[in-house]
């Protein structure tokens, strides 16, 4: 192949890659606000989900603006944050679990005797969904949840009845657990187990637990237990470990003790 030959086809491959990554690059940008309304519109559904209050086909944000109210908690106080704390950061609508637990300003280290649920930093702040029925009267607490299974952080939600007690469901909306085992924590019957389950024992003691094998029915504690998952012992205990941490002292204790006019 001749010099001039060569120097063409290289020339033209340029153009071709030159071509490509200014498309590539052009597709990106615009797909980044739907990526991010879709990020943002999966979040919702399992905020619903958590509350009972998803069907396929329902209108995900309307649904959510209708039913659902969000504020900020202090975890260390468990006392929400009045509209005058806001700032332009540090609102319900700007609240992310991941990235507000590794933020200098709006995350905290968790020292390791105090770690159950393996995650070295949480939020200083945490969102709360309420969900209210036509009368304005609080049905359900819906938290954000975070802790280490076998492979990866799982990230989810778990409601509490309005008497602070009672289970009324329970979601995870990401995480990384080996399919068909750990991934057992999306099946929709494993999930269903944990409503009607109570959390707390008469004294405000964390009770919940997951087993490393299934509930026996005949257990007069059973209404504090949750099935295993099947094959995957540390996805298992991860799961046990994330619940017990948030619904105690470093968690929503606090905020709980709160509404129960304990503190």
């Amino acid at each position: 192949m001749s010099s001039d030959n060569l120097k063409k086809t290289i020339g033209v491959a340029l153009g071709v890659c030159l071509v490509a990554s200014i498309l590539v690059s052009t597709a990106a940008v615009e797909l980044k606000p739907i990526q991010t309304k879709n990020a943002k519109l999966d979040l919702l559904k399992n905020i619903l989900e958590a509350g009972d209050l998803y069907s396929p086909g329902v209108d995900i944000q309307q649904t959510y603006n209708e039913k659902i109210s969000a504020e900020l908690i202090e975890i260390e106080t468990g006392k929400p944050l009045t509209e005058s704390e806001y700032t332009e950061e540090l609102t319900p609508e700007k609240f992310d679990l991941k990235s507000w637990a590794s933020s200098p300003e709006l995350g905290t280290p968790i020292p390791s005797e105090q770690d159950l649920a393996d995650i070295k930093r949480q939020p200083k702040y945490m969102a709360v969904y309420t969900v209210k029925n036509t009368d304005g009267e609080i049905e359900k607490y819906i938290m954000p949840i975070m802790g280490t299974g076998l492979w990866s952080t799982l990230y989810g939600f778990i409601a509490l009845d309005k008497d602070l007690k009672t289970i009324k469901g329970f979601t995870f909306y990401e995480h990384g657990e080996t399919p068909g085992l750990g991934g057992e924590v999306d099946n929709p019957k494993w999930k269903q187990q944990w409503v009607g389950k109570k959390a707390f024992d008469d004294n405000w003691d964390v009770k919940i637990q997951v087993l490393k094998g299934t509930v026996d029915e005949t257990d007069p504690n059973k209404q504090f237990k949750v099935d295993g998952l099947s094959g995957s012992t540390l996805t298992t205990r991860g799961v046990d470990n994330l619940v017990r941490y948030w619904l105690g002292e470093n968690g929503y204790g606090h905020f709980i003790d709160y509404l129960r006019g304990e503190s």
